[in-house]
């Protein structure tokens, strides 16, 4: 029987600039890095320590390569924060693109675009 979602691979296109972005700008931690020595690296990040999920960035280059009947396409992920009003500020103030802040039946929301232009959305639960 399946528990929980354990990490979601993010494929991008630079992994130090991705990395960057959600630790930087985001408030990601780093959770681990590895690299198998043959090119094949992975960077583990979660919004803090200790969190049941997590983000692994890989090279999306090398990975379809290696497989390329994968989808390498960027998940929708909708992530939840406390103070969506603060959060939205802080985004605009770091440069992150944002969408307009909204009333939607699940809650107030906005999304916004990394540093490759894929898309996430945040809401304040």
């Amino acid at each position: 029987m399946i528990k929980q979602i354990g990490q979601v691979m993010l494929y991008v296109n630079d992994q130090d600039q991705a990395l960057r972005f959600w630790t930087e700008k985001v408030g990601f931690i780093k959770v681990s890095e590895a690299d198998n020595g043959q090119g094949l690296r992975w960077i583990e990040i979660a919004p803090a320590a200790g969190l049941q999920t997590s983000f692994v960035l890989h090279n999306k280059q090398l990975i379809a390569e290696m497989q390329p009947e994968l989808n390498l396409g960027t998940p929708s992920i909708l992530l939840f924060a406390d103070d969506l009003d603060t959060l939205y500020k802080d985004f605009q103030a770091k440069g992150i693109t944002v969408g307009d802040l909204v009333d939607m039946p699940e809650g107030r929301v906005f999304n916004f675009a990394d540093d490759e232009n894929n898309y996430f959305a945040i809401v304040q639960k």
